[in-house]
């Protein structure tokens, strides 16, 4: 697989609560520059980049990162977000309704974002580190019951992030039209590479540039 190939599989992420504009910037250019998948920024920032970058694929999170937002202040996010010119919504589950075995609750959670996002893409982020096997399992079914895109492992801000294990799991109990989006710990090429192989046609990273470049030209 090349660099190239690898490139396309990207979501270029910088999600930290102090990147700067000038990070977000040098993140963007080097989306356009690498021809990744899409750039995955916070909110705020939506705005401001697709005034900048009008050709660029812009990602964001919703209730990030811990996913106990009220749904309605999700909902109003996503739809903020898309208005703003976001054309993938990255959400976080309620991992509290996960627990208590409210999954009802997090399928109309799910399906209301989904709704909000209209054509555009949503990804559902379950946080695995969280969960249990059987959970994770329900939360495959649940997401393709919801009609979302994706379902993703990890914000990058748990007590881990994706493992191999977890996309083959997710492989066999999503359903046809649900893809797989992996996050967090990814720390080299032959990573991205197992990490593709198994199944995940997405992957968040802020990693990307330096490990198949070999460049260092960003500060986070």
């Amino acid at each position: 697989m090349t660099n190239e190939e690898i490139f396309g599989y990207i979501d270029h992420t910088l999600l930290k609560a102090v990147s700067s504009w000038q990070e977000i910037k040098i993140l963007c250019d080097e989306a356009v520059r690498f021809k990744t998948a899409s750039v995955c920024i916070p909110p705020s920032y939506v705005q401001p980049v697709y005034t900048e970058y009008k050709n660029l694929n812009i990602c964001t999170v919703i209730g990030f990162p811990l996913g106990y937002n009220i749904t309605a202040a999700k909902v109003l996010e996503a739809e903020r977000a898309i208005l703003s010119g976001a054309g993938e919504i990255d959400m976080v589950i309620n991992i509290g309704d996960i627990k208590n075995g409210k999954f009802d609750f997090v399928l109309d959670e799910i399906k209301l974002i989904k709704k909000a996002c209209n054509d555009k893409v949503l990804k559902v982020i379950i946080e695995t580190c969280y969960l249990t096997e059987d959970e994770k399992i329900r939360l495959c079914e649940i997401v393709t019951e919801a009609k979302a895109d994706y379902i993703k492992t990890s914000t990058g801000f748990g007590t881990a992030g994706a493992t191999l294990a977890d996309v083959e799991l997710f492989k066999k109990h999503i359903g046809p039209n649900v893809k797989i989006k992996a996050a967090g710990g990814v720390k080299t090429r032959e990573d991205l590479v197992a990490f593709i192989e198994a199944g995940a046609s997405r992957i968040g990273t802020s990693s990307a540039v330096k490990l198949l470049s070999g460049e260092s030209v960003t500060s986070y």
